[in-house]
């Protein structure tokens, strides 16, 4: 089924919707959760929920990329849920590494503040679209759908220092644009 007939069915109510949804995007939605929190249990939780906030926002959005808005809403959900099983929890997971990773480029500890916001998201746009495909690719893999190093490595045809060098260069350049946009002193 199109996306543009799964949106359909969301703005006819129609609970095929949710069941077209998990159809086509599940395993997609299912895999960025499980690279966040580890647990299949947590991630079929995060996924249906995916299908709940989907059906309350659609509509009134018309989403432009399904997969993408999807990917959103999951992605969110499986940060949260991540905070809520480590808030009292001293060991730091992959998660936690990542996002201190991003932390050094957007200067601040509350990166999810500034993430969330729009004009900084639009930025960010513009500097991923001007990396070449690889160095994008690998960069996403990294802080969109945080999969460990050695897993993008593998997919690349890379050894773990090269991703690790790689990732490190392009924090340093998206410093520097978010510093030539004003977003850091």
């Amino acid at each position: 089924m199109t996306d543009e007939a799964i949106i359909e069915l969301y703005f006819l109510r129609n609970e095929d919707a949710i069941r077209e949804s998990d159809t086509k995007y599940g395993a997609y939605c299912h895999a960025i959760a499980e690279n966040i929190l580890k647990s299949g249990a947590d991630a079929e939780e995060c996924v249906n929920d995916t299908w709940m906030r989907a059906w309350l926002a659609i509509p009134p959005q018309r989403p432009r990329v399904l997969k993408l808005f999807f990917a959103r809403i999951t992605r969110n959900l499986s940060f949260n849920r991540h905070r809520e099983l480590t808030a009292d929890k001293r060991g730091r997971g992959e998660l936690d590494v990542v996002l201190d990773e991003l932390e050094y480029c957007i200067g601040t500890s509350d990166v999810d503040e500034h993430i969330e916001a729009e004009a900084l998201g639009e930025s960010i746009n513009r500097f991923l679209a001007a990396l070449d495909v690889r160095e994008r690719s690998v960069f996403l893999r990294r802080y969109f759908y945080a999969e460990p190093i050695g897993v993008i490595a593998a997919r690349y045809g890379l050894r773990s220092g090269n991703v690790s060098t790689i990732l490190s260069r392009t924090r340093k350049k998206l410093r520097a644009h978010l510093q030539r946009e004003g977003y850091i002193v």
